[in-house]
């Protein structure tokens, strides 16, 4: 598996200083506030979890699967949701947690619903962004780093449903996709 990824990106090292600082400004932000963590399935999985273990607050967590991909590497444009939230978020901060950012469409589109269940303010964190894939009107609050337009894959991060296990951010070798 190793033998598939051209290069690491983003280290575990760096993976906890990541979840460090942004738990820390999260925690400073939502003080006082009634926080709903809200992970976007499946790729979420291990950054939402180490995240929400450096937020020190009260909070509640739910999930949402939604998906614009399918099995390949570029996004259909047709967004599904296949897990809709169990918590009523209406009176709720909402922190959508998402594994990577790059056109914007499928958070573009969970916000806007969030927003006409009512809650009370929605916020994107994000751990990598890919700013300029960017076709949606979005904007993350909180980011853990940006990466290149490449595909990568670890910390949650499939191709096919597979390289999620790995404990780094890499970069997957065009063969392994370019088939």
């Amino acid at each position: 598996m190793l033998s598939d990824v051209e290069k690491i990106l983003v280290t575990e090292e760096e993976l906890r200083e990541i979840n460090k600082r942004l738990g820390a400004q999260i925690t400073e932000d939502y003080k006082g506030k009634k926080l709903l963590v809200l992970g976007i399935l499946k790729g979420c999985v291990f950054f939402m979890t180490d995240l929400v273990r450096n937020i020190d607050l009260p909070l509640s967590i739910d999930f949402m699967t939604v998906s614009s991909y399918g099995s390949g590497t570029e996004s259909t444009g047709r967004v599904k949701i296949t897990k809709d939230v169990d918590i009523d978020i209406k009176d709720y901060d909402v922190l959508i947690v998402e594994d990577i950012l790059d056109s914007g469409k499928t958070l573009n589109y969970v916000s806007d619903i969030l927003r006409t269940r009512g809650a009370r303010s929605i916020k994107i964190a994000t751990l990598l962004d890919k700013p300029e894939r960017r076709v949606a009107p979005i904007t993350p609050d909180y980011v853990g780093c940006d990466v290149p337009d490449e595909f990568v894959v670890g910390y949650g991060l499939d191709y096919d449903q597979k390289y999620r296990n790995l404990p780094y951010i890499g970069q997957l070798r065009r063969s392994v996709y370019e088939k």
